[in-house]
């Protein structure tokens, strides 16, 4: 697949919509920050288009910080925006009979919203964790967008289905100095440089009715979900591989079968397409675990740490993996770049 398939970062103009109306509740021009975030960057797309190319996402929310001088940009943008329903993924999550089915159905069509989320739902315990990681290519998770995605989404939830009082939240960036706003506006002091992304509810919420239910509604609105998610490009098989192998990887074993299986198909059919596509699951594999390798290491993980969650049980196959993918072992990537200064 051509770098250029990667487009669009939501083919919902939801998220642009509320982010334009909240840069202006904050008192920002919306397209003077855009220009100024993307300024130099050949876009495929007008910025004030919702089809942005996907990669290009990253610099905007990088930039955001220092175009605002406010550390707390994304916590910020998240407590002025309005939740309100303008997609049919808002609206299935009105019109679920509880918050499990809703938040099932988020997960489900979560790609209408957005082609970089890898989200999931999972109940453990008298926990319900919320995953919400936004993957971008040779990125890791940005803490302004993520900032801003935790509190709107629960704001979304709690208008949904009532008060939402939050257990926990995890973030995947490292923790910035003061965490009073996070306090204020999450309700809990979060915890960072973890592996994901994380809501964490009380799982008894889940089984909560929704003032708003209505099964018929449910019903019409999961078949134009279905309708649009299949319409998508970034429901193009690859893509699709990738987020499959991002979310499991160094959690379960990523196995050919267990993609195909995930994927409603079988073993030789996915072969065949991958085949098809130019391309073959242990290629996407390892492309994932070079990319995850590389992110880690930067983030000043132990090597140890790295391999386990890039799928390895053992150094020695990690090493000979690295040196594939690089021309060298990640103890001599540390080393120059300690010598660097970075």
């Amino acid at each position: 697949m051509p770098d250029n398939a990667f487009v669009a970062l939501t083919h919902s103009s939801t998220l642009r919509r509320l982010l334009y109306e909240a840069l202006a509740a904050l008192g920002f021009d919306p397209t003077d920050t855009y220009r100024r975030a993307y300024a130099g960057v050949a876009l495929a797309a007008p910025l004030l288009e919702a089809r942005e190319e996907h990669d290009n996402a990253p610099r905007f929310w990088q930039a955001l910080e220092g175009i605002s001088g406010d550390v707390d940009i994304g916590l910020h943008l998240g407590e002025v925006m309005q939740p309100r329903p303008m997609d049919v993924v808002s609206y299935l999550l009105l019109a679920a009979r509880d918050l499990r089915q809703g938040l099932q159905a988020f997960v489900r069509f979560q790609h209408i919203l957005s082609g970089g989320f890898a989200a999931r739902l999972e109940e453990q315990g008298d926990e319900a964790r919320l995953v919400i990681d936004l993957n971008y290519r040779e990125v890791g998770s940005l803490r302004q967008q993520m900032e801003c995605l935790a509190v709107l989404l629960t704001k979304m939830l709690a208008s949904a289905g009532g008060e939402l009082p939050l257990l926990g939240v995890e973030f995947r960036h490292r923790a910035p100095r003061n965490f009073a706003e996070h306090r204020r506006l999450l309700g809990v002091e979060p915890r960072f440089s973890r592996p994901h992304d994380v809501l964490i509810l009380p799982r008894a919420l889940l089984s909560r009715p929704s003032r708003s239910a209505s099964p018929r509604l449910f019903e019409v609105l999961s078949e134009e979900a279905e309708k649009q998610l299949a319409g998508l490009l970034e429901n193009q098989l690859l893509v699709r591989v990738r987020y499959w192998l991002e979310v499991n990887l160094g959690r379960t074993v990523c196995s050919l079968e267990a993609c195909a299986l995930a994927l409603d198909s079988n073993r030789s059919a996915l072969q065949r397409s991958l085949s098809e596509q130019g391309s073959s699951f242990r290629a996407l594999h390892d492309e994932v675990r070079r990319l995850r390798a590389l992110r880690l290491l930067d983030q000043g993980l132990g090597i140890r740490e790295v391999a386990r969650a890039c799928g390895f049980a053992e150094l020695s196959p990690f090493y000979r993996a690295f040196r594939r993918w690089q021309g060298g072992t990640p103890r001599g990537l540390l080393s120059r770049r300690a010598t660097m200064g970075e």
